[in-house]
């Protein structure tokens, strides 16, 4: 009697099947490891964006109008561990019409033998009221490379938008913080 049970016999498609998991699964990670190098510069742009967490927003020119409510603006200065800079404010707090432009001067020194190339990294608090906090000009928009022993000073500029009185929710905000924290550029050490 014939066998006439089906036999398997190997064929091209189970290669093929193979080969095209493989390739999904190659494309997989490739996909997780873009959306990981990414995910950094996106995050940063929805934050300039909407303003969430604090993210200031950069202006061009100065604001053409000046409202008759006051605000108070304080300065924070952090240095990330492991980078030997002295960073400070060097000013106190600064009081403020809506509108009218602000400048504060911040001083970075390299306490190390070597030169540093620094960036930093900025916030506002409160953070609900970060998108209204413009800035016209920032050191914190460009690396610093700051010598051995040596000091800088560095300017910032900014205005409080006149909109945030069109915001019923930001009625309470009378004082804000802006804060950098200085970082040694990535590589450079």
């Amino acid at each position: 009697m014939a066998d006439l049970s089906p036999q398997y016999e190997p064929t091209d498609d189970a290669g093929a099947r193979a080969r095209r998991v493989a390739i999904i699964c190659v494309s997989v990670v490739g996909l997780m490891v873009g959306a990981a190098y990414a995910s950094v510069p996106l995050y940063d742009l929805f934050c300039r964006v909407t303003g969430y967490g604090g993210t200031t927003n950069q202006s061009d020119t100065e604001s053409t109008i000046i409202l008759d409510r006051d605000v108070t603006v304080r300065f924070d200065s952090n240095v990330a561990r492991g980078l030997n800079w002295k960073f400070e404010a060097l000013q106190g707090p600064q009081e403020l019409k809506v509108g009218e432009t602000g400048l504060a001067f911040y001083r970075a020194t390299n306490l190390s033998d070597r030169p540093i190339v620094g960036t930093a990294t900025y916030n506002v608090t409160p953070q609900k009221a970060g998108a209204f906090f413009m800035k016209i000009e920032c050191f914190c928009f460009t690396e610093q490379l700051i010598e051995p022993g040596q000091s800088i000073d560095m300017p910032v500029t900014f205005y409080i938008d006149p909109e945030i009185v069109d915001e019923d929710y930001l009625d309470d905000v009378e004082t804000f913080t802006l804060s950098y924290t200085f970082f040694e550029k990535e590589g450079e050490g």
